[in-house]
């Protein structure tokens, strides 16, 4: 996911001996990270190591411990207009009744607030956003009576809408089939040609690969920087605890990530 981006630009985040974690404790300590506007960093580890932590943290659903952060020229949390955050769980649907294309329309609340009455415009986002995950012939259903990975496809449609300069995605492929990823892919590199920032936490190592940085967790900084300098034999063992040699003559030089939270472990191109 690259993009060019004017040099001038401001940050879309800046932290400073950044600690997150939670009542006060730490969880990842001393994150020093600067994600450019226009372009995308992938949170790379195990289950518990700080990545949803940080992406709370950075929307301003958790208040960080330490050091400083500046999201989108503000305080985390201070331009919800300017930000799109989708989280690993969704409760709402099934609390409410609600329609597919309800759940969309909410992306553009922060823009017409919630008693406001939606514009053509905002129609029209909603509608291509739909589209553009493959959800539009859901529109009526009820959420709750959609796929798991029918409901994800809507969620990524929702965030799509918010034409946010921020966006944060935790593990927004998990349940998608083959064709919901494809589309995932295609909409959010479209998203950052347009000059939105990206954060994914993702477990695929592949998709990181295709990041302007990766950030490695594992209850601390592994490393930071381009994929092709982080996603190294030696870093992903200190990140996961556990990497295999592929013993296929064809996948020689190449390794498994043998923890993974999600499906089976993955083969990565990391060299010999």
């Amino acid at each position: 996911m690259n993009a060019p981006r004017p040099a001038s630009e401001p940050a879309a985040i800046a932290a400073r001996d950044l600690s997150v974690g939670y009542g006060g404790v730490p969880l990842v300590p001393g994150i020093d990270l600067v994600v450019p506007a226009r372009s995308s960093l992938a949170l790379v580890g195990t289950n518990g190591s700080g990545k949803s932590t940080l992406l709370r943290t950075l929307v301003g659903l958790l208040p960080f411990v330490a050091g400083s952060l500046v999201v989108l020229g503000a305080r985390p949390g201070g331009a919800p207009r300017h930000l799109a955050y989708l989280a690993q769980f969704h409760a709402s649907g099934f609390v409410l009744p609600l329609r597919a294309i309800e759940v969309v329309r909410m992306a553009r609340y922060p823009e017409r607030g919630l008693l406001g009455r939606l514009r053509g415009e905002d129609h029209d986002l909603v509608g291509w956003a739909m589209e553009t995950m493959g959800v539009a012939d859901l529109a009526g259903s009820p959420l709750r009576s959609l796929s798991g990975g029918q409901q994800q496809r809507v969620y990524l449609a929702q965030a799509l809408a918010r034409r946010a300069d921020l966006i944060v995605l935790d593990e927004p492929t998990a349940g998608l089939d083959a064709g919901g990823r494809e589309r995932y892919l295609e909409a959010f590199a479209g998203e950052l040609a347009r000059g939105a920032a990206i954060v994914t936490a993702t477990h695929d190592i592949g998709e990181a690969a295709e990041y302007d940085q990766v950030l490695l967790l594992a209850r601390r900084v592994v490393a930071l920087g381009p994929g092709a300098e982080v996603l190294t034999a030696d870093r992903l063992l200190e990140t996961f605890g556990i990497l295999v040699r592929d013993p296929h003559e064809e996948h020689r030089g190449r390794f498994v990530v043998a923890e993974r939270a999600h499906g089976a472990p993955q083969v990565v191109d990391v060299g010999p």
